[in-house]
């Protein structure tokens, strides 16, 4: 990773003038980033339908390419093909609009999350509420898209997020700040070069919690009460087809691997290899040259959850999605904040009369 970012940075050191550059600097990892991340969407839809397939015994796609690997790009061409459809009497500008606005912010995510030392297009001391900020804005997209639909299945799907949002925006941002407290600082970078031994550890009530608002956040079971088939057909994405619709479908497994980038980066330990600073130069050398393969299989490791989730629990009712949040999941995050508050208080001194 290391020799990467060197590489780049010598090829950048070419370019004579500085606002080229600095455009250059912003433009190139940041397409890099993108192209990265819808390529591995592939891989990530491949990955769910296998391992679905064992968590259920049966084989799943299997005959096109070594294991099924080519499947994913047959079904992708196979949508990209079919009719797209647009309903009389929509909105057709936020119809158009609402898949785009679900989607980009999870692209635009990655710009703030460390993927490799020195491996992040723009490090900000308050990364953290940056990336909440814009990650919510995907809630505004589904609920255009069920309003703009002039379907009353969607709208209800629309309506739907937009209160599962608000119940577990709350708990899933509370749950960073016993992190926040201990580490000192909200920026992405800071956390991760300082988590020697990893949050999970240290935070497990946290990690829990963040896991769980993750679910409803990305509205996975058994948390997918937006687009539930069995009571709303298919809820916000009702109307849609062809590649709409395919926006649609890529944007929820890019906004489920965001979240377990952001996982991984809170959680485990971003790039970092475990124990490294125990490892002496070992450790910093597998840390620097393999940051980002010890950072994706973090994030397929919470992508892998998500899955098993899915796989395992059946989808509860609204009113049990709501309560649980206002009931159990707030209490518990503050009772977080205050045990970690208190002993971080503690070791710094605070209560030494």
């Amino acid at each position: 990773m290391n020799l990467i970012v060197e590489l780049y940075t010598k090829l950048l050191n070419l370019i004579p003038l500085e606002p080229v550059k600095i455009v250059t600097n912003i433009l190139i990892p940041t397409l890099a980033v993108i192209v990265v991340i819808l390529f591995n969407v592939f891989i990530l839809i491949w990955w769910e339908r296998r391992l679905i397939a064992f968590i259920q015994v049966r084989l799943g796609p299997n005959r096109l390419g070594p294991a099924g690997l080519i499947q994913t790009f047959a079904d992708a061409l196979k949508v990209m093909l079919k009719e797209h459809i647009i309903p009389k009497n929509v909105n057709i500008i936020l119809f158009a609009l609402a898949p785009i606005v679900m989607f980009a912010p999870g692209l635009i995510v990655y710009t703030f999350i460390p993927m490799g030392q020195g491996f992040i297009v723009s490090d900000l001391k308050v990364g953290i509420f940056i990336i909440l900020a814009i990650a919510s804005l995907t809630t505004l997209g589904i609920l255009m898209a069920g309003w703009a639909s002039n379907n009353k299945y969607s709208l209800i799907g629309g309506m739907r997020v937009v209160a599962q949002a608000i119940s577990y925006e709350i708990p899933l941002l509370l749950s960073m700040v016993g992190i926040i407290l201990l580490t000192g600082s909200m920026s992405t970078v800071d956390i991760v070069e300082k988590q020697n031994i990893w949050n999970i550890i240290t935070q497990p009530l946290a990690f829990l919690i963040f896991f769980i608002c993750a679910l409803a956040e990305v509205n996975r079971i058994p948390f997918d009460l937006p687009e539930a088939e069995s009571e709303l057909v298919s809820g916000f994405n009702t109307e849609y087809s062809g590649f709409m619709f395919a926006s649609f479908f890529l944007a929820e497994y890019v906004n489920t691997f965001t979240l377990g980038a952001l996982g991984a980066t809170l959680f485990l330990g971003g790039w970092r290899f475990p124990l490294d600073f125990l490892l002496g130069d070992v450790g910093i050398q597998l840390t620097a040259q393999l940051g980002f393969l010890w950072f994706y299989i973090k994030a397929m490791f919470f992508f892998s959850m998500v899955i098993w989730v899915r796989g395992t629990l059946p989808r509860v009712r609204m009113d049990q999605l709501m309560g649980f949040a206002w009931k159990y999941l707030i209490p518990l995050v503050l009772l977080n904040i205050f045990v970690t508050g208190t002993v971080a208080a503690w070791f710094q001194g605070f209560f030494k009369v």
